[in-house]
């Protein structure tokens, strides 16, 4: 029936062609938005719609047609939002209706011109005089009341998507604006906004896979970045000190409905600062949001409700280790190493691995409310630095909302000589097969050498805090483009 749709609309094209008419025309400028005429004129009664002497010019796509033979109800949608047009024989003639019956289909991008008037029902509706085919589509729309109901194909055909389901624009006007509000809070703090290469020929500034590529004329290999991190940092030894980017970063990691391999990630650093102040920080910068976009500190997400009201919880690792498993697990490796393997933990004998990765399986669900995580150990924040009264420990959180981690952040080590011993200690365990172990960057080092100020800086996932805000279980549904695996294959 599809091919049969398409074949009948390509003729048509090439009737109109041969009519001397184009079918994509670009000469129609819409003066008016359904939702501005909706606003501006949905209250008035008829009799004060009919002193209006104006006529308003809209362009969209047609969404919905209703025929009654002499006349034509239908509705157009533009980027904000869908009006009602009426066609009437005795108005626009039987020429132009014959053309609308015999050319314009569902899926068309149209032109119109009118006057307004409200139906029977109370429609603000547009009484056609003039209309123009824009753009011919040669495929139907998905079925009108069921829209696009098939995951992998909503993924796949966004633009489908969000032709078919309104809920979908809502949630990426919603991420536009998130992105915004945080970037406002940001700038009226004193922070700049920079921006850092994707390509980096050293992966560094988290623990992860990365993707590689080769350039050509430097006739050597780069990774896309999995972290902005070590350039952000050096910006400020630079004497930028408070500094954020918003931006994609690429992990050649698993595909999920918490990961994506390219993410949006926010980092921001701020000189003269604790990982403490940026706790405030961040505390303040989501409920600052959360009040812009809903007006209240409480959000439903997936059948929960979340209380952002501060202060936030904060939770020790070894302190939650020590409750559920005994004082054994801190001190008595064997212990904690089988105590890991018994939950299928990979963690190639790096203890902070296993004490992480199993405070994680047993206690990051509970984290409904938002929750700082404190307490991290040494072997697995190489960049972070060390707690002064436990050096074993350093001074890092991470942020966890409903179940999810959320953010991560450490005061910054800026010792570049206990920079350097924790980097030759990564380059060990990649040795051991610890594949997501930092590498040494001997220009980051050198310019850690120059001087950085006491610095606190902070990651913070933008597309998981979007999913937050819209109630959103997939991070497939806030990104317009999520990665998926090819269709011809299992």
């Amino acid at each position: 029936m599809k091919n049969e749709q398409l074949s009948q609309r390509v003729e048509k094209v090439e009737e109109l062609r041969n009519k001397g008419i184009n079918p994509y025309r670009n000469d129609f400028k819409p003066t008016h938005l359904a939702r501005d005429l909706i606003d501006q004129f949905s209250n008035l009664e008829q009799n004060e719609l009919e002193k209006i002497d104006s006529k308003f010019y809209l362009a969209g796509r047609l969404t919905s047609e209703r025929n009654f033979g002499k006349s034509i109800f239908f509705h157009i949608n533009d980027f904000s939002g869908k009006i009602q047009g009426y066609i009437r024989n005795n108005i626009i003639g039987k020429e132009k209706l014959e053309f609308f019956n015999q050319f314009i289909d569902i899926g068309d991008f149209i032109g119109i011109v009118g006057s307004l008037f409200k139906t029977k029902t109370g429609e603000l509706t547009i009484n056609i005089t003039d209309f123009v085919l824009l753009s011919k589509s040669l495929h139907p729309l998905p079925e009108k009341w069921h829209g696009l109901q098939d995951v992998e194909t909503r993924y796949r055909q966004r633009y489908l998507d969000l032709i078919s389901n309104e809920q979908i624009k809502e949630i990426f006007y919603k991420r536009s604006k998130i992105i915004r509000l945080i970037r406002d809070y940001l700038d009226k703090r004193g922070f700049i906004e920079v921006e850092t290469p994707i390509l980096h020929p050293i992966a560094g500034g988290a623990a992860a896979r990365p993707f590689k590529t080769f350039h050509n004329a430097l006739d050597m290999e780069f990774y896309l970045r999995i972290a902005p991190e070590l350039y952000l940092k050096r910006l400020v030894v630079g004497g930028l000190e408070k500094v954020y980017e918003i931006g994609r970063t690429f992990r050649n990691e698993g595909v999920s409905t918490q990961h994506n391999p390219e993410f949006t990630i926010l980092e921001l650093y701020q000189s003269y600062a604790t990982y403490e102040d940026l706790m405030e920080l961040i505390e303040e910068m989501i409920c600052s949001v959360a009040k812009d976009l809903t007006g209240v500190l409480k959000l439903e997400y997936c059948g929960k409700e979340i209380n952002l009201s501060r202060p936030w919880k904060r939770v020790e690792i070894l302190e939650s280790l020590v409750g559920k498993f005994g004082k054994q697990i801190t001190i008595d490796d064997e212990y904690l190493f089988n105590t890991a393997d018994s939950f299928k933990i990979s963690h190639n004998g790096v203890r902070g691995k296993a004490i992480l990765e199993l405070f994680e399986i047993v206690f990051s669900k509970d984290f409904i409310d938002p929750t700082y995580v404190l307490g991290f150990p040494l072997d697995i924040s190489p960049l972070a630095r060390r707690n002064d009264s436990n050096p074993e420990i350093t001074d890092r959180f991470e942020l966890y909302i409903s179940g999810k981690e959320i953010a991560n952040a450490f005061s910054e080590l800026n010792d570049p000589i206990d920079q350097r011993e924790r980097f030759n200690k990564q380059l060990e365990l990649k040795l051991k097969g610890e594949d997501e172990a930092h590498e040494m960057d001997e220009d980051f080092l050198t310019a850690l050498e120059y001087g950085m100020p006491p610095t606190a800086g902070a990651g913070i996932g933008i597309d998981r805090l979007v999913m937050l805000f819209t109630n959103s279980s997939s991070i497939r549904e806030v990104i317009f483009f999520p990665h998926l695996r090819p269709e011809n294959t299992k």
